[in-house]
């Protein structure tokens, strides 16, 4: 049986369920802050190893305590507020960043047994509950929203410095971000179609056994969503919001201290986030063969796999792959991954109908095809007329 939502909260709330929820947010809490750690060091280790060098070994075994030390030096330095900034906004823009993520990691499923119609779900002082904090009616949207507030702590950033340079990338990164939105957003709706829910809980339960999204979408909805996440983290190949040799250090250029702390956390523990929703909605979660022992257990080491594996792939990209120009940056974003995501949504919404309606396959495949070939053809054509236009402007002037 499929649980849609999380029983724990399903009848009478009383002071044992209260407690259960205060747990397992500071469990939650406590796992985000520790994943953040690790991930610094895991980056820092694993390019070393692909540029064949060392990388921390200092600071603890393996220089696992290496990112704890840079946390103490920086808490120590001088917290320095720009003369001419908004004061309380400046203030408030990094927890804008840093928040959304953390309540987006309250959405994902960390365990629980999915094997065999087990619905997920462990028994906890005579309680049963999901291995996750929350798990909302539309948790999807509730993970975009996120992910489009977390624009305002940027922009915010930069505008309230008080200065040019601070502009200049908050905006760079503003429209970034929101051109990648789009491309985003159409690749989760291939998994709510596939899935038949908006709940994160029920998109991992429609995954059962290997019954997974990156195949049942027909992987380019994943290709799609990999490339538009690395763009709306600003990593490397995408990491032009920060490109030292033209805006210094970006929007977080006057932050010192404390508050440049929580941008740096930020950017490693969206990094998780991202890679936790990418194992959640296309690789099954927690979902895994259970071979001996509790079910809720192999779930969680199931997830802890995937979710390395995603981030060594953030890593390896990010070590491999030379940085791209902003204008090859947008014309990937607006000219072909929405396109791409818009058109294969519409062609699995075209099989759905046609396989509802028991039309023959082949004849749905074809004429989709040929309405793609179509579009494309619209867009090239609008495209070329587009650099004509420039062109000739650029002669006139």
């Amino acid at each position: 049986m499929i649980l849609a939502n999380d029983p724990l909260l399903a009848g009478h709330v009383g002071l044992v369920v209260v407690l259960i929820v205060v747990v397992k947010a500071l469990i939650t809490l406590g796992i985000t802050l520790i994943a953040t750690m690790l991930m610094i060091w895991f980056e820092r280790k694993i390019i070393s190893d692909l540029q064949n060098r060392i990388g921390p070994n200092r600071a603890g075994p393996f220089g696992i305590l290496q990112t704890l030390a840079d946390g103490l030096k920086v808490l120590l330095k001088e917290d320095l507020i720009p003369e001419r900034s908004d004061r309380l906004v400046f203030r408030i823009a990094p927890i804008l960043t840093m928040v959304p993520a953390f309540i987006t990691f309250g959405l994902i499923p960390l365990g629980g047994d999915f094997s065999k119609g087990h619905g997920g779900a462990v028994k906890i002082f005579g309680h049963h509950t999901f291995l996750q904090l929350a798990d909302p009616g539309a948790g999807v949207l509730v993970i975009l929203a996120m992910s489009s507030i977390a624009v305002y702590g940027v922009m915010l950033a930069g505008w309230s410095s008080g200065s040019k340079y601070p502009l200049l990338g908050s905006v760079r990164a503003s429209a970034q971000m929101v051109s990648y939105e789009a491309a985003l957003g159409l690749s989760v709706l291939t998994v709510v179609l596939a899935s038949g829910g908006l709940t994160t809980h029920g998109i991992v339960a429609a995954q059962h056994t290997w019954h997974w999204n990156l195949w049942i979408t027909g992987l380019v909805p994943f290709v799609i969503f990999s490339l538009a996440a690395t763009a709306e983290l600003n990593r490397p190949p995408f990491d032009l919001v920060e490109a030292e040799q033209e805006l210094v250090g970006s929007f977080q250029t006057e932050y010192s201290g404390f508050r440049f702390a929580i941008f740096y956390l930020a950017e490693f523990l969206n990094c998780v986030t991202m890679g936790a929703i990418i194992v959640t909605l296309f690789l099954g979660g927690p979902n895994g063969p259970v071979p001996i022992g509790p079910g809720w257990i192999w779930g969680f080491a199931w997830f802890l796999l995937k979710l390395v594996a995603v981030l060594y792939a953030f890593v390896w990209t990010r070590a491999a792959v030379p940085r791209v120009r902003y204008d090859q940056l947008m014309d990937l974003g607006w000219k072909i991954l929405i396109p791409s995501a818009l058109g294969w949504l519409l062609l699995l919404i075209a099989m759905r109908i046609g396989s509802d309606r028991n039309w023959p396959w082949f004849a749905t495949i074809g004429i989709s095809a040929v309405i793609a070939a179509a579009c494309y053809g619209l867009l090239s054509l609008a495209q070329k007329a587009a650099h004509r236009n420039r062109a000739l402007e650029g002669a006139i002037d």
